[in-house]
């Protein structure tokens, strides 16, 4: 297939429900270099959106924006229909934005528990931190096996499991993960993915996964979107980008 033309990309299909997150017209940078160009991108409630692209494409840059890390340039961004570009990254984080970056995401020289405690900071009521806690453990009992373990001491499985762990102490309805399968293993990365899946369906999360495990992200993903140079040149439902005869054209 022949690159895509930016300005032949779809627009978003017709729905009465209100995004989760909503990207309208985000152009961002550092500095005077810009890196995000008009971009538009929409995470339905309940559903898993995966941004693709090679390296450099602007993917880690649009989902710090989101988050707050960086100041946009231009556009919006909104959270179940509400501007949230204007407030900080503790706001988004009160407002129900969770954020999980691709490196130095625990605290290595604290236990489980320590590093549970410290995604529920937002949290001032000690029992509602402590069901929070008790309900993350549930979901992924090796943590409640290992809770007084040192998170530097742990695989890096274990590692990742336990940084959605912090990042859901905070009872977040939006997930924001940049590369989550790096340096993992395939078999960790597909139980990290049927993880997502399963907060998603059960739980209701929505998120906005980066990844590079093109294959692997789309088998879990409800919506996949492809950047190049800054730009989005497709959106597409996962299955159907996962059926592309030329899939990594796009590439």
């Amino acid at each position: 297939m022949a690159s895509l033309d930016t300005a032949a990309v779809p627009a978003a299909a017709p729905t009465s429900q209100v995004p989760r997150l909503e990207l309208k017209g985000l152009s961002a940078g550092y500095g005077s270099k810009q890196i995000v160009f008009d971009l538009d991108l929409v995470v339905q409630p309940a559903q898993i959106t995966v941004l693709l692209g090679h390296n450099g494409a602007g993917k880690t840059t649009t989902i710090s924006t989101a988050f707050g890390l960086i100041d946009p340039k231009a556009g919006e961004i909104l959270l179940d229909g509400e501007r949230i570009d204007r407030g900080s990254t503790r706001d988004r984080v009160r407002a129900g934005v969770g954020f999980v970056p691709s490196e130095r995401f625990v605290f290595p020289a604290l236990t489980v528990e320590e590093n549970l405690n410290m995604g529920a900071f937002t949290e001032k009521d000690a029992a509602r931190r402590r069901e929070r806690r008790e309900w993350v453990l549930d979901k992924w009992p090796i943590l409640a096996e290992r809770r007084t373990q040192l998170a530097g001491t742990m695989s890096g499985g274990q590692r990742r499991m336990l940084s959605l762990g912090i990042a859901l102490m905070a009872s977040p309805k939006l997930l924001l993960l940049d590369e989550p399968s790096l340096g993992l293993a395939p078999v960790v990365v597909d139980q990290l993915f049927d993880d997502l899946r399963r907060l998603a369906d059960e739980d209701g999360l929505s998120v906005l996964l980066v990844e590079q495990s093109v294959a692997k992200a789309l088998r879990v993903s409800d919506e996949a979107y492809v950047m190049r140079s800054g730009r989005v040149i497709a959106r597409e439902s996962a299955a159907e980008l996962a059926a592309r005869p030329s899939l990594w054209d796009l590439f």
